[in-house]
């Protein structure tokens, strides 16, 4: 029981320590910082992992093992709708429970240049959605990446809001959209919007 409960300590130290690496990188981020965002101080946390480089290290590991689970869940799956679908519920829950991981997976898109080390996000993609981000048609990459971009920014709102239970299913829906997998009652929906 207690090594349960610490770990969803350490998860939530992870999850936080993670939001402000992808906010302002792993140098500009101090043990302070980290200690004040997560409740602790600079001792309590180092209790908890024995410096900012571990902390850090521990945050992409749990982030890749997360992945790792997707892609286990996802491996019986063939590439195309059903696999993109499931992909995308998979991560959003993800994102939903974890949105510091998310911010800083998609750190490595919005600022590659400023942790280098942290440069996974391309392969981690490559394998959920089964396509090669260099060699796929632009309208494929443009969609997966559009979807994942919403899907962050969707469930980062949610967080904000408090209000992730409602808003699942309709974060879903729009990545699925995003990707170019519509609802088989979307396009009525639209078309009645058009002509309104």
């Amino acid at each position: 029981m207690a090594g349960r409960f610490r770990q969803q300590i350490d998860d939530e130290i992870l999850d936080r320590a993670a939001g402000l690496f992808a906010q302002h990188g792993f140098a500009q981020t101090s043990l302070k910082s980290l200690a004040d965002a997560v409740g602790l101080s600079k001792p309590g946390l180092l209790h908890h992992f024995p410096s900012k480089e571990a902390l850090y290290e521990a945050a992409l590991g749990l982030g890749q093992a997360l992945g790792e689970r997707v892609l286990e869940q996802l491996e019986p799956l063939p590439p195309g709708p059903d696999r993109d679908r499931r992909a995308l519920e998979l991560l959003t829950d993800i994102a939903l429970d974890r949105p510091g991981l998310v911010a800083l997976g998609f750190r490595s898109l919005t600022a590659p240049d400023i942790d280098p080390a942290n440069n996974t996000y391309d392969t981690f993609v490559e394998k959920i959605f089964a396509v090669d981000l260099a060699a796929a048609p632009p309208d494929r990459v443009v969609r997966v990446v559009g979807a994942l971009s919403a899907l962050a920014a969707l469930s980062l709102a949610a967080n904000e809001v408090g209000d992730k239970t409602t808003w699942r299913p309709h974060i879903i829906e729009t990545c699925s959209d995003a990707i170019g997998h519509h609802r088989p009652d979307a396009a009525a929906s639209r078309s009645s919007q058009v002509e309104a």
